[in-house]
């Protein structure tokens, strides 16, 4: 018995040593492996990276920038059902356990030990608690080491960060596919909706994703996805977490996804969000705009924005159609399966309705044609052929644009189209009503041009078009293509004259003239109508009439010098150079620069900044940039309304030109809209006043226009500039795109005239000569604007005078009838 007693003895004190050095032997693998860890405190200040997002005006979603596609969403706004979810798939007891579950830890360990010598990749016995300590702190190495730094990481995040900010952190830096990091971002990315929307299929899917992403893609690998999204609607039901009746309904509900852009998401704003997306660079650097997740409300307003669009693409597209057919994008062989040879052709993405297509065949009435087909989330080509008819309708405009049928009209579809070529097409339109499966053929304009619209207030850019096609080119012709303005820039010199004494009923020459430019160079400007000359002319007949020659001889009285000084305080040119071509608009400069310069003389002489962004916040919602810089009195009322006076905005602004001055030159552009160049915009219908623009040998065509609210600038011409022909005018090309604009545009605004400052009065002079108009004297006369002390001769003042005081708001009916006593009032 002794023995026995001194055996279990033995076994006992060797068992406590054999356990004392196996507590030794832990307690130095721990040591061993805690000296090195990482700081898991840094997690308290963690700033994922997380996109940029821009918004229009409105607060639709213009745009998103990130190398990593995340939204940081805080736990509470996360639904309850989604973090059920994801619990279910990853870890069921996350609310229990200390960071590590035991459980699990040794069923990885008896499967490894299975699996042993079979090269099978070990089972993962991680928590949630562990993924983040592996995803924030450690690598993804597979090792015993990392998955013993793992699990003391997790166990020490545990004691200093509760349940709710670890899954908050799970869950907004997880990798989900398709570039998706976090919940919010990827239920963007793979159904287009917030996490509030999703519904238990939904959430499921995005659940079964951490572990094996790329395995479960939704298109590729579409039934091994289904599966592990059942997989994880079983375990939410068998945890209680939804009835049988919603899991079987979500078992049964297909999987669909959305194949949501990473670009622009407005139709149209490409080049918009394209320029914000510089400014922001330029701004902040490359990391804020990819990393920082500031929050842009921009000054797009996405109606005005497609209307631009709409009216600039139909102007490009009528004038090259007007050239001719240039014939087939390319050749395609037609034999066998045509639509995957079609599909590798790069279609341009952003002009729908048009669609890619490869006739098939063709008859004198008809042509057959296949529609490029698309391609799933995954990238493969879809299987549906889809074809359509163009009609001897759709290709009448295609005259032949160079051979023995150069300019004659198709009489048959063959004459035109053949099998084999590579065309776009869009929907046939008769009669303004659709032409059910039959198709108009269509061909990329070589001509190009852009577009802006502004508030001339504020300077905020209401629409941009830089172009026919952002996929096309990239080029911004509205910010950085210069290019001669032509007579648009005669508004700018007559400002100048006006600011200095002359008026719209200053008689000038309109004869020919001859500039000594030295070394036996003369300089013959002349008016488009070569040899057609008016003789003595008013200022505003000039200018109605875009009179080159009298231009010159103003710039020669005032003086280049002059005229450069207010170019560049309005901003269209940094330097003008001192020679008289340049004031008929021989320089360089861009849309936006003029569309800036014509703001500021409409809306009275204020100077205006150009603007695409209204406000940036950062990721904590802090104002970090607002382009309005107007101080308003009495906004902050912290109490409340309680009979203080109303706010007041105080606008610093410099005043770049004299009220009374912006309203003369409005009003002599006015003239040119009612019957001159720019005669076009009449058919708006509102107070309209603008300057339209030709330049040297036509190689651009112009219009710069604006109504009391909103300014229209735009050009069009060949990229590598061209003659657009001999008898090209602003007139016939430019102002009918201003013009259908502005129709859109200001279909539901009220014809509301232009604001007349304090000091300008109206006095009736004759049209043609601008001398003061007699009593009763109508016919052939106008009203014209003058400063104080620039009226023509006063004749006797009796009823039915001709003079009308400026500070009204506007104009009567019978303005022109008022009684005005002579020395009364300040009036004429």
């Amino acid at each position: 018995m002794r023995l026995l007693f001194r055996f279990f003895g033995f076994l006992f004190t060797a068992g406590s040593i054999l356990f004392l050095a196996g507590l030794a032997a832990v307690a130095g693998l721990f040591w061993h492996f805690s000296k090195d860890l990482p700081d898991y405190t840094q997690l308290q200040n963690y700033e994922p990276p997380v996109m940029t997002r821009v918004h229009a005006a409105d607060g639709s979603l213009l745009a998103e920038y990130a190398r990593e596609r995340r939204l940081y969403l805080p736990i509470q706004a996360v639904p309850k059902l989604v973090i059920n979810s994801f619990l279910a798939a990853e870890d069921k007891n996350f609310y229990e356990h200390g960071g590590v579950d035991y459980t699990g830890m040794a069923r990885a360990g008896l499967a490894y030990i299975q699996n042993y010598g079979s090269n099978r990749r070990p089972q993962g016995a991680s928590t949630i608690t562990q993924q983040v300590a592996k995803n924030f702190l450690l690598t993804n190495e597979v090792s015993f080491s990392r998955k013993i730094k793992e699990a003391l990481l997790a166990m020490r995040i545990e004691k200093a960060y509760s349940k709710d900010k670890i899954l908050e952190l799970y869950l907004n830096e997880i990798y989900l596919g398709l570039g998706a990091y976090g919940i919010a971002a990827a239920s963007l990315v793979y159904f287009d909706k917030s996490v509030n929307e999703l519904t238990i299929a939904e959430a499921a899917y995005l659940a079964a994703l951490p572990k094996m992403p790329a395995s479960l893609h939704p298109v590729r690998n579409h039934a091994r996805a289904v599966e592990r999204r059942n997989y994880v609607i079983d375990r939410l039901q068998e945890n209680g977490w939804i009835t049988a009746a919603d899991a079987d309904k979500a078992r049964k509900e297909p999987l669909v996804v959305t194949n949501r852009a990473s670009g622009a998401h407005t139709f149209a704003g490409e080049y918009f969000s394209e320029e914000v997306r510089r400014d922001i660079f330029e701004r902040y650097g490359e990391k804020k705009l990819y990393e920082g997740g500031l929050s842009v409300r921009t000054t797009l307003d996405p109606k005005i924005q497609v209307m631009a669009r709409k009216t600039m693409v139909a102007g490009l597209v009528n004038y090259d159609e007007q050239q001719g057919y240039r014939g087939a994008i390319q050749k395609l062989d037609i034999s066998g399966d045509w639509g995957v040879r079609l599909a590798d052709i790069k279609s341009l993405s952003d002009i729908s309705p048009w669609r890619m297509a490869v006739v098939l065949e063709t008859s004198p009435q008809s042509a057959r044609i296949g529609f490029q087909p698309g391609r799933e989330l995954g990238g493969a080509i879809s299987k549906q052929r889809e074809t359509g008819l163009v009609s001897l309708d759709g290709v009448r405009w295609a005259r032949a644009a160079s051979g023995p049928l150069k300019g004659k009209t198709p009489t048959s579809v063959a004459q035109v189209l053949q099998p084999g070529d590579v065309i776009y097409a869009d929907p046939l339109y008769k009669d303004g009503h659709l032409v059910e499966g039959q198709y108009r053929l269509r061909q990329i304009p070589e001509i190009s041009g852009a577009m802006v619209a502004m508030d001339p207030r504020t300077g905020r850019v209401l629409a941009m078009v830089g172009g026919f096609s952002f996929d096309q080119s990239q080029f911004n012709r509205a910010t950085q293509a210069y290019r001669q303005p032509g007579s648009t820039f005669k508004p700018i010199v007559y400002s100048s004259a006006l600011d200095n004494g002359y008026t719209g009923s200053t008689m000038m020459i309109d004869a020919p003239i001859e500039i000594d430019l030295g070394q036996g160079n003369v300089w013959r400007p002349e008016n488009f109508s070569t040899g057609r000359y008016q003789g003595q002319v008013t200022l505003r007949n000039a200018l109605r009439l875009s009179l080159n020659t009298v231009t010159v001889r103003l710039a020669q009285e005032i003086g280049m010098p002059l005229i450069g000084e207010y170019a560049k305080r309005f901003g269209v040119y940094d330097e003008l150079p001192n020679y008289l071509s340049y004031a008929l608009g021989a320089g360089e400069t861009t849309v936006m620069r003029m569309v800036t310069a014509y703001s500021m003389i409409d809306n009275g002489g204020r100077r205006v900044k150009p603007t695409l962004i209204d406000r940036i916040q950062d990721r904590y919602g802090h104002t970090i940039f607002k382009h309005d810089q107007r101080e308003c009195i009495g906004c902050d009322a912290p109490e409340g309304w309680k009979n203080q006076p109303e706010p007041q905005l105080i606008d610093h602004r410099e005043q770049v030109l004299d009220a009374m001055t912006a309203y003369q030159i409005t009003s002599l552009m006015e003239g040119v809209v009612q019957a001159g160049t720019g005669a076009a915009l009449k058919e708006v219908g509102k107070p309209i006043a603008g300057k339209t623009g030709t330049s040297n040998e036509a190689k651009d065509l112009w219009f710069v226009g604006f109504s009391p609210d909103l300014v229209v600038g735009l050009y069009v011409g060949y990229d590598k500039p061209r003659s657009l022909g001999r008898s090209a005018q602003a007139g016939h090309t430019a102002a009918p795109i201003a013009r259908d604009f502005m129709k859109l545009a200001l279909a539901d605004k009220p014809p509301v005239p232009f604001k007349i400052p304090p000091g300008i009065r109206l006095v009736r002079v004759v049209a043609k000569t601008g001398a003061r108009a007699g009593p009763g004297e109508t016919s052939g006369t106008l009203l014209e604007a003058f400063k104080p002390g620039q009226a023509p001769p006063i004749y006797d003042t009796v009823p039915g005078t001709d003079v009308i005081d400026g500070t009204q708001a506007g104009i009567s009916p019978d303005a022109d009838r008022a009684i005005v006593r002579s020395g009364t009032g300040g009036l004429y």
